[in-house]
């Protein structure tokens, strides 16, 4: 979905006056709703919906922002954090009540469908810390270091109308309404004070953060994200994901950094190749998803095999191969996922379907900057896909009952 002005432009944070009655920073969650198995906790030490066991659906959403002050960005945060929370809980973004000749505080698609263990995460862009290089709120003294934009990439093929944004919310739960609803009232409340660039919507996760989990498979068929991170190792997570005492920024310390990219696979193109060339372009067999040179999935690929004739069994090119970390220093991301289908595309009238690729990391300059440039200009799978959109936030660490996400920003 493009950038609708869905927003009505204003000034100041117009929206964000209901926060005083329908929303409370550290409201109860004990209810029968927030209390059963499927609520994820909202509040803690990092935001939830990173390590969190991937949900069926997705909805993530970027904002570009419409306020000239600080302190109004603050009340955006301290809003959307609360009714976060609630929503989170399986309760409504709002109070049910209210006057019957002014809109309701909340849309009302949610109720009755429970938790379903919605989780909201919130980011940065580079743009609430500078324009042009300008200082745009007077923060820019406590960016985040490494929330440097990107850069072009080889394959690249951006349509700017899908890429970047001020903020983001990425919204997961295993019921589509109730990721859709989370977007819905975080948009309305904060109208005046932003407005939505791009969403997209996602389902059937296309990545695995566990070894208890069943890897699922993307919409090439093969299945995705066999060695991702497990979320559960907290070593890897210090490693990799979690941002460190590295950053001069204390406030940061703790949080970590997503990677957005929408992938167009060419399916039809997909669908007409052998299986044989399938599976040699990605380096596992379609079926089992074990390596070439395996039996099982999660065999360790042997990049070294050759056949008789002397020729890789796992080609030079193939996605496996390009993609491993022994092949690339060391660099490992945690994959967070999602299969999409946006219709048609008018000018081929082919389908326009693939992959929300989503990752996290400690730096994404370090780590899938590297990565996707060597993807980027020699993978086999290029053939096959198309970048079309490309996102990069700072997630702050999580928001402690009352206070909010992102508060550490605001603090002399």
């Amino acid at each position: 979905m493009t950038r609708r002005r869905l927003l009505a432009a204003g000034g100041g944070a117009v929206g964000l006056a209901v926060a005083g009655g329908g929303y409370a920073l550290g409201a109860r969650q004990d209810d029968a709703a927030a209390g059963s198995a499927a609520s994820v906790p909202f509040y803690g030490a990092q935001q939830a919906g990173i390590t969190t066991p991937p949900q069926d659906r997705l909805m993530f959403a970027a904002f570009d922002l419409a306020l000239a002050r600080a302190g109004e960005l603050r009340d955006l945060l301290r809003t959307w954090t609360a009714a976060a929370a609630l929503m989170t809980a399986g309760r409504p973004a709002g109070s049910p009540g209210g006057d019957p000749d002014a809109p309701p505080a909340d849309t009302g698609e949610a109720v009755g469908l429970g938790p379903a263990r919605l989780t909201v995460t919130f980011g940065f862009g580079p743009r609430v810390f500078r324009v042009n290089g300008e200082d745009r709120f007077g923060l820019a003294a406590r960016e985040p270091a490494a929330l440097a934009p990107l850069g072009p990439l080889p394959g690249d093929q951006l349509e700017p109308e899908r890429s970047n944004g001020d903020l983001c919310i990425q919204a997961c739960a295993d019921d589509p309404q109730v990721a859709f609803h989370a977007i819905r009232d975080l948009a309305r409340v904060a109208r005046g004070a932003a407005v939505m660039r791009w969403t997209q919507v996602g389902f059937g996760r296309a990545a695995s953060t566990g070894r208890d989990q069943l890897t699922p498979r993307n919409l090439q068929g093969f299945k995705d994200g066999t060695n991702n991170l497990d979320a559960s190792d907290s070593a890897a997570m210090g490693q990799y994901v979690w941002v460190g005492d590295e950053d001069p920024q204390a406030w940061f310390q703790g949080g970590t950094y997503v990677v957005t990219r929408r992938i167009r696979m060419l399916i039809e193109t997909w669908d007409r190749s052998t299986l044989r060339d399938q599976q040699d372009t990605i380096g596992r067999f379609k079926e089992s998803g074990a390596p070439l040179t395996g039996t099982h999935e999660h065999d360790r690929p042997n990049l070294r095999a050759r056949t008789a004739s002397g020729r890789p069994v796992i080609p030079l090119d193939a996605h496996i191969r390009l993609a491993a970390p022994s092949d690339n220093s060391g660099i490992r991301i945690l994959r967070r996922g999602y299969s999409y289908s946006d219709g048609i595309d008018p000018a081929t009238g082919e389908l326009d379907a693939g992959l929300f690729f989503i990752c996290f990391q400690r730096d994404p300059h370090s780590q899938f900057v590297p990565l996707q440039r060597r993807l980027g200009s020699r993978d086999a799978l290029n053939e096959y896909i198309r970048h079309t959109s490309s996102a990069l936030f700072a997630v702050p660490p999580g928001a402690q009952r009352g206070s909010f996400v992102g508060a550490g920003l605001f603090h002399t």
